[in-house]
């Protein structure tokens, strides 16, 4: 099953890094999404994306796992000569991962 199925993601462009919310469309499916979306399974998907470390953090109150990805966006938004690789096409990105 796509990620997409459970969930959909906000994220926000600081700097040269990225964060990434996952947040579940119910309440009882973030235990699977704890599981399967940890730090290493998101390292492995962005790769060659995300350079810096992968920051977790679940927060159960609201159904969602926040991720915060350094190096993750050549250098920031502003500055970056990269084409659409920012929070929003890293989050489709995401989307599409099975768990």
């Amino acid at each position: 099953m796509k990620l997409y199925n459970l969930a959909h993601c906000r994220t926000g462009d600081k700097g040269n890094s990225l964060t990434m919310s996952v947040i579940a469309y119910k309440q009882e499916d973030l235990p699977l999404l704890v599981e399967k979306l940890t730090v290493d399974v998101l390292k492995q998907h962005l790769e060659g994306i995300v350079l810096g470390e992968i920051e977790r953090y679940v927060l159960e109150s609201i159904g969602a796992i926040q991720f915060i990805c350094h190096q993750a966006l050549d250098t920031g938004v502003t500055t970056s000569l990269t084409m659409d690789t920012h929070g929003k096409s890293l989050s489709y990105s995401l989307l599409e991962l099975e768990v």
